[in-house]
């Protein structure tokens, strides 16, 4: 294992602070500094870069960013038990660590970054991650990030990358390709966490669309919602629980409404989305 700094070794770390991983917050720490300094990579040059990390845990990944030159990491942390880890770090790297504790979904990364963009380079915690992703992509455009490179569990790594036609696009493929282009980077295996999850697990790289096609976010994840919802459904079927003319809407958008949602494009569920919102205008 390559030593990229003169901190304690991370096994050393978790037992002096007792950091034995939570399942109720989703835990699962990467201990091989390779592999974080890997992850680190992927999110490109990192000189003068702020990055936001989520669940650093007992900051092996914290680590990587800073010695891969890192300007500032703000390291958001629910676990009041990492805290001290992380201050070990912030004393290493004087000025260039903000530590956050606090819960993730709440955390208005705007108000850390003074109008500059940050990028999201983060091991997320299972039971947040894919909540923590459709709140980053459906909030006002442009994003407050240049670009995300996530960890995920496999299976949902593959629905993020997912193309229509395929048996894992679903919602989050919609949402997440409407307004990013994304690129499923690496898996990782088991045995690289302590402790080992019974999955394996993947990074992805989204890079967000400069200008992503014009639609109401909360239309579109409504609409998605009400499409996967019932997906071996026609769409006539699945999308009258929306509470409207469902045949007129296909017909509008022009989409046979015998089609089933895997078939239909980010683009056509863009102007499915759009047509409803004029339809429900007042009403959502």
């Amino acid at each position: 294992m390559a030593q990229i700094d003169d901190l304690p070794p991370l096994r050393d770390v978790i037992r002096r602070h007792g950091l034995s991983a939570k399942k109720s917050l989703g835990q699962n720490f990467l201990l091989d500094l390779n592999l974080t300094a890997r992850i680190a990579r992927a999110g490109g040059a990192l000189q003068g870069a702020t990055v936001l990390e989520v669940g650093p845990g007992p900051g092996g990944l914290t680590r990587a960013l800073l010695a891969e030159g890192a300007r500032r990491v703000i390291a958001i942390e629910r676990d009041d038990r990492a805290i001290a880890a992380l201050e070990e770090i912030a004393a290493r790297y004087p000025g260039r660590v903000e530590i956050v504790p606090g819960d993730a979904l709440e955390f208005d990364a705007r108000a850390h970054l003074n109008g500059e963009r940050a990028r999201v380079i983060a091991n997320l915690p299972y039971n947040i991650a894919t909540a923590l992703l459709i709140g980053w992509l459906t909030k006002p455009w442009p994003p407050w990030y240049d670009a995300l490179v996530l960890m995920f569990q496999r299976e949902v790594a593959l629905r993020i990358v997912a193309a229509s036609g395929s048996k894992t696009y679903g919602r989050l493929s919609v949402l997440a390709n409407w307004r990013c282009e994304t690129k499923m980077l690496f898996d990782v295996a088991p045995s690289a966490f302590v402790p080992p999850p019974k999955v394996t697990s993947s990074v992805v790289r989204l890079i967000p669309r400069e200008r992503p096609l014009a639609c109401d976010a909360g239309a579109l994840q409504k609409l998605t919602a009400a499409a996967f919802g019932q997906r071996r459904k026609m769409l006539r079927q699945s999308l009258k629980t929306l509470g409207v003319d469902t045949n007129a809407l296909l017909a509008e958008a022009a989409i046979e409404p015998t089609a089933r949602a895997e078939e239909i494009p980010v683009e056509g569920f863009v102007a499915l989305a759009n047509i409803f919102a004029g339809q429900t205008k007042g009403r959502m």
